[in-house]
């Protein structure tokens, strides 16, 4: 299944100088790991971003973000956002700074 390159590019730009950074193939797109823990990704036209429990509802609450249920079953913890939630290089960083809270919390793998 195909992903969005232009926003994975726009990823990768906001991303780039982040210690531990790497990518990998998942959930039909290209996620972006952090100390081995999933910070965000991109599925099709959408962002992923990982927020993590605690942050979940109120990421929902956000413009453009729904539960990411890629398999049929929402994932508690991980959020989808359309265009609209990621207008523009500040946008999209602010959901990135998100995600990027969330796994730098966890402990390296």
């Amino acid at each position: 299944m195909a992903y969005n390159e232009e926003l994975a590019v726009r990823v990768r730009a906001l991303l780039e100088g982040q210690p531990a950074l790497s990518e990998r193939k998942m959930f039909g797109g290209v996620c972006f790991m952090v100390s081995g823990n999933m910070c965000c990704g991109v599925a099709k036209d959408d962002l992923m971003v990982r927020v993590g429990p605690q942050a979940y509802d109120e990421a929902l609450a956000l413009e453009g973000a729904r539960p990411m249920d890629i398999t049929g079953r929402p994932m508690k913890g991980f959020v989808l956002v359309g265009a609209v939630g990621t207008p523009g290089k500040d946008g999209l960083k602010r959901w990135l700074n998100r995600g990027l809270a969330f796994a730098k919390s966890l402990p390296p793998k």
